[in-house]
């Protein structure tokens, strides 16, 4: 019965060993994949563009500078003018 004792006391510590070998390699695979800054900082300048480009996009930018461009062309001959209000031939 005392093979088997140190037979089991040996499988356990062998068993620790590769616990704690694995819990190490997971630790370190961890902090490789949460380390957002050092992924952000070698692509910045992608990320800063995608940036802009997104908020270009959601604060309606095509759409306003489309309706800029393609209203000075539809707009008339301005007849008169009184404060803000412009009266426009559109003949």
């Amino acid at each position: 019965m005392a093979s088997s004792d140190q037979d089991i006391r040996r499988e356990l510590a062998a068993e620790r060993e590769r616990l704690a070998e694995a819990v190490g390699t997971l630790r370190s695979e961890l902090g490789e994949a949460t380390d957002i800054g050092g992924r952000l900082q070698a692509k910045l300048p992608l990320a800063a563009a995608g940036a802009l480009g997104l908020g270009f996009v959601a604060s309606g930018g095509i759409g306003a500078t489309v309706r800029l461009l393609l209203r000075r062309g539809r707009e008339g001959e301005p007849k008169a003018k009184a404060g803000r209000f412009t009266l426009v031939d559109k003949g």
